[in-house]
C-alpha cells in the first residue's frame, strides 16, 4: 500500500465520516491502544476507518473516496473489524495495535477484498523494516494482552 496524495477536500470528507458521535464513543471508554512506543491511548475506532480508507484508495485510487460503495465498504468492514475486537474483551481491556491491524487484514480477507489485503500486509511490511533500518526496537506483546488468536500470514 502505498501513501497515496489526497485533496484536502478528501481528506476533510474522510475525518468528518470517520468522528464519532458522542454515544459511539463512550461505548468503547472501557478500550485502550498499546502504540508501538509502549504508549497506552484511547481506543478510536475511527483510525481503523481511516486505515481501511486509505488501504482502498491505495489500491483503487482517489476516485475511490467519492465513491458511496467505497465508503459503505469501509464503514461496513469497520464495524466488523471493531465488534470483533470488542467481543474478545467483553468487559473491556487493552488490544496491541498488532492485535488491531491482524484484525483489519481478517476483516479483508472475509470481506473478499484479497487485493486490498494484500497491499496492507504489504504495507505493514514495508513499515515494520523502515522502523527496523532506524533502529526503533519492536514492542512485544505479552500473552495478557493477545487474545490468543492470531491469524497467522506470510511476509514474504
Amino acid at each position: 500500500m502505498q501513501a497515496v496524495p489526497i485533496s484536502a477536500a478528501e481528506s476533510a470528507a474522510l475525518s468528518r465520516a470517520a468522528l464519532p458521535t458522542a454515544a459511539a464513543s463512550s461505548a468503547y471508554t472501557g478500550f485502550q491502544i498499546i502504540r508501538r512506543n509502549g504508549a497506552v491511548v484511547v481506543f478510536e475506532p475511527n483510525k481503523i476507518a481511516v486505515a481501511l480508507m486509505k488501504a482502498f484508495l491505495a489500491v483503487h485510487g482517489t476516485q475511490g473516496a467519492a465513491s458511496a460503495s467505497v465508503r459503505e465498504t469501509v464503514d461496513t468492514l469497520t464495524e466488523a473489524v471493531v465488534r470483533a475486537l470488542l467481543r474478545s474483551r467483553p468487559g473491556g481491556g487493552t488490544f496491541h495495535i498488532e492485535d488491531i491491524q491482524d484484525s483489519v487484514e481478517l476483516g479483508l480477507m472475509r470481506g473478499g477484498h484479497h487485493e486490498v489485503a494484500r497491499a496492507y500486509v504489504l504495507y505493514r511490511e514495508r513499515r515494520t523494516q523502515e522502523r527496523a533500518r532506524q533502529g526503533v526496537p519492536p514492542v512485544a506483546r505479552s500473552a495478557a494482552m493477545s487474545s490468543g488468536t492470531r491469524w497467522p500470514r506470510s511476509r514474504t
